[in-house]
Formats: structure tokens, C-alpha cells, sequence
């Protein structure tokens, strides 16, 4: 009998240093960890506030329970700021073979069910955007950042499946979101994460 597919839960973001690989090593070790990827991060002008000491590179995990996870991610890297989206069911989902893309936006209002509705089918309708979720964003720091994120309860992630170049993939879902923004739902980018390789 087949074993079942684990879903995923969440993802976790930490900056990629020189002494990542014995972050790599123990996440890849884990049988909560599904996928890592090295990730390149684009952050939006309405979001570098809250993101000091931004890296340009992140290793990117997805994760199947959230236990254990954030104490984890402070203990490999203490001091510095990473991050972590716990994901709501799906609000949609396709199979993905190229996942290529994360975009993540936020509402700065709390949308009821409607609402949520009218985004899930705007964004059902682009075929590469293979998943579709709400999250909690989570920063996973020792120091307190100096500005407090109010929206990290609104957050919108789109996976895209990818076809051509990170840029084309930008662009794809910036129309993604003026179809969104064509309804009277406004979403600010938050940050989008371009995946350069697959390491499990």
C-alpha cells in the first residue's frame, strides 16, 4: 500500500551565509522538512521596513508540522531575521511538476468569506498559479525588529509553476494582481521568492 503524500504546512525562510550548509544538512536530515530550495528574494518598497538586515539570498523550506520549527530556525541562526509563513488549507490547488515562484502579498484589510471567494476564482483563472493560500507570517529573530509588521495575519501566497525567467515570472503575477485589484480588492506585495535550485 502506498504511503500518503505529506502536504505542506509552511515554509521557512533563513538568510543563506557562509554557515548555512550545516543548516541545509539538518533540515535535510529532517522528515519534516518536504523541499529546500536556494532562493533569490525581491522585497517591495512597502515591505523593506520591516525586514532589517534583508539578505539577497535565502534557503527556503517547506514543512509538513509546524513543531519545533521556529525553536530551530533561532538556534542555527541566532540574531539574525527569518521568517516563516504558516499556511491555511489551500484555497485552491493544481499539481505542480516546475515550481519556480512564491509571491506573497498582503491585505492591509481583514476580508471576509466573499472577498476571499472572489480572489480564490480571479486567481484560479491563471493557469501557471498551481497554489493558492492564506498564511500567518511569523519573524523568527532574538533581537525585536524596530517596526512591527500589522498585516502578518493577511497574507496571500501564490506558487507558480515557472516557464521562462524570474522576470517573466514577476510580471506574471503582477497582472495576477491588477486582475485581483480590477475587483476592488487591493494586494501590496510583500516579497516574492525566485527558486535557483533545488537542494531536496
Amino acid at each position: 500500500m502506498a504511503g500518503t503524500c505529506k502536504s505542506v504546512q509552511g515554509y521557512i525562510c533563513a538568510p543563506h551565509e557562509r554557515e548555512s550548509g550545516s543548516l541545509v544538512d539538518t533540515w535535510s536530515n529532517s522528515l519534516n522538512i518536504l523541499n529546500i530550495y536556494f532562493v533569490t528574494a525581491t522585497f517591495s518598497n512597502e515591505s523593506m521596513l520591516y525586514f532589517p538586515n534583508r539578505a539577497n539570498h535565502y534557503i527556503l523550506a517547506s514543512y509538513s508540522n509546524i513543531d519545533d520549527i521556529s525553536e530551530l530556525i533561532c538556534k542555527q541562526n541566532p540574531g539574525k531575521l527569518s521568517f516563516m509563513l504558516s499556511l491555511s488549507d489551500a484555497l485552491f490547488q493544481r499539481e505542480a511538476t516546475n515550481l519556480k515562484y512564491i509571491s506573497m502579498y498582503f491585505t492591509k484589510y481583514v476580508y471576509g468569506d466573499p472577498e476571499i471567494i472572489d480572489i480564490a476564482n480571479i486567481i484560479a483563472k491563471r493557469e501557471r498559479v498551481k497554489k493558492l493560500s492564506l498564511a500567518h507570517l511569523q519573524f523568527l529573530t532574538t533581537a525585536q525588529p524596530k517596526f512591527t509588521f500589522p498585516y502578518s495575519r493577511n497574507v496571500v501566497v501564490l506558487e507558480v509553476e515557472g516557464e521562462k525567467t524570474r522576470q517573466s515570472d514577476q510580471k506574471y503575477c503582477e497582472r495576477t494582481r491588477r486582475d485581483v485589484a480590477r475587483k476592488g480588492i487591493p494586494l501590496t506585495n510583500l516579497v516574492s521568492l525566485s527558486i535557483l535550485d533545488k537542494l531536496k
